[in-house]
C-alpha cells in the first residue's frame, strides 16, 4: 500500500506552543530591553567578514556559566561557542559594563519593592570543610628571618 501526501491526515491542532524541551532564557524581554543598550552588538570589520553573535545570545550563554556553576567548555551547544561568551565575559566585566547592568536590573527590583533587605541567606555549600572538621582553628605559625650566616 503507496501512501501519498494528500492523503495523509492532517493534524488535528497546530503546534502553536514551540518546544517544550529548549529551555527558558534567563533574561525576559523586558530586562533585556532595560540593558540592551549597554551590549550593543559588535560590527563587521572593514575588511568583512563573519558576523558576530549577537551579545543576548553571548550573555545567555555566561548566564548559563554563572548559574549552573560549569566550565566554559561544557556550554551547551544552544549558545554560542564557550570562547566567544568567555571573550564578552571578560569585555564586559574589564570595561565595567556587566556591573552596570547588574545595577540596572536591581535597581529596577528596588523599585518595584522585589528586595526585602531584611532577610538574607548564606550558602555555603562551597566552603572547605577538612575531614568534618567544624571549628574554625587558624594556626599562625611566626618563621624568623633566615641568617645570611
Amino acid at each position: 500500500m503507496l501512501i501519498t501526501l494528500p492523503s495523509w491526515p492532517t493534524r488535528r491542532r497546530p503546534n502553536k506552543t514551540g518546544s517544550r524541551t529548549a529551555p527558558k532564557p534567563f533574561l525576559s524581554d523586558a530586562q533585556w530591553l532595560l540593558i540592551a543598550d549597554l551590549f550593543p552588538d559588535l560590527p563587521v570589520g572593514p575588511r568583512g567578514g563573519r558576523p558576530s553573535r549577537s551579545s543576548r545570545e553571548c550573555l545567555e550563554g555566561v548566564l548559563w556559566v554563572l548559574i549552573t556553576g560549569a566550565r566554559w567548555k561544557d556550554l551547551p551547544e544552544r549558545y554560542p561557542s564557550p570562547v566567544t561568551c568567555w571573550r564578552r565575559h571578560r569585555d564586559w566585566t574589564r570595561n565595567g559594563v556587566f556591573r552596570a547592568a547588574w545595577d540596572r536590573l536591581l535597581s529596577k527590583l528596588l523599585q518595584r519593592r522585589g528586595i526585602d533587605w531584611e532577610e538574607a541567606i548564606g550558602d555555603g555549600s562551597f566552603s572547605r570543610a577538612k575531614k568534618g572538621v567544624t571549628t574554625w582553628d587558624v594556626v599562625i605559625v611566626a618563621t624568623e628571618p633566615a641568617s645570611s650566616s
